[in-house]
Order: structure tokens, then sequence, then C-alpha cells
């Protein structure tokens, strides 16, 4: 989504699409090879700063990479969650009674 993020502002500036595709597919790889052959971080955020192409959006990198921009409704949708279905069972008294009585749970995923 990043990546996307970052294409389609290249081309509001001015870029060709496929060829900012291309630039992302070739760096993306470029960084995939460092992380699964040498065990290195992903470095492509640095490799498209440091790509010359994507110099007309470089200022604007930190708002189009920003996660907030990536979980849409997703906090509104917790909040409701919360509200329609959490609450409601936690003020279940016979919830209160199992709650208060359980031990410490552990969860691995």
């Amino acid at each position: 989504m990043a990546t996307e993020n970052i294409i389609m502002a290249i081309v509001k500036a001015g870029g060709d699409r496929q060829e900012a595709h291309e630039k992302i597919r070739v760096l993306s790889q470029e960084a995939a090879q460092q992380v699964k052959q040498l065990g290195l971080d992903n470095d492509l955020i640095e490799r498209v700063k440091k790509d010359p192409y994507f110099d007309p959006i470089k200022g604007h990198l930190d708002e189009l990479l920003n996660p907030a921009s990536f979980i849409g409704r997703a906090p509104q949708q917790v909040d409701k969650f919360l509200q329609d279905w959490v609450r409601p069972a936690l003020a279940d008294p016979e919830l209160q009674d199992v709650v208060t009585k359980a031990e410490k749970a552990e969860l691995n995923v």
C-alpha cells in the first residue's frame, strides 16, 4: 500500500505510472534480497529516498507513509464493537463473577 501511495504521488507530480511502477518493483526486489539473503532490515524506503527519480515527492514521503493513512475506519469499527458487544458483555453480572475469579491467561501466537 505504501508503494502505491508513492506511485500515485509521483504520477501526480508528472511521472509516468509504468516507469514509477518499474522503479518501485526493482527497488522492492533489491530490498527483498537484503532481507531474504542477508537477513538485513527492509530498506525499501531508504532506496526510494536515494533514487533521483523520486526527487519531486521526497518532501512528501513522511506524509505518504504515515501509518494512519492505512487503517481506514478501523478505529471507529473497534469503538463500535466495544460499545455494542464488549461493554454489554462485561456488564453482565455472571460474566463479572467469572472474570473476577479468573486466573492469569497467556496467549502465544
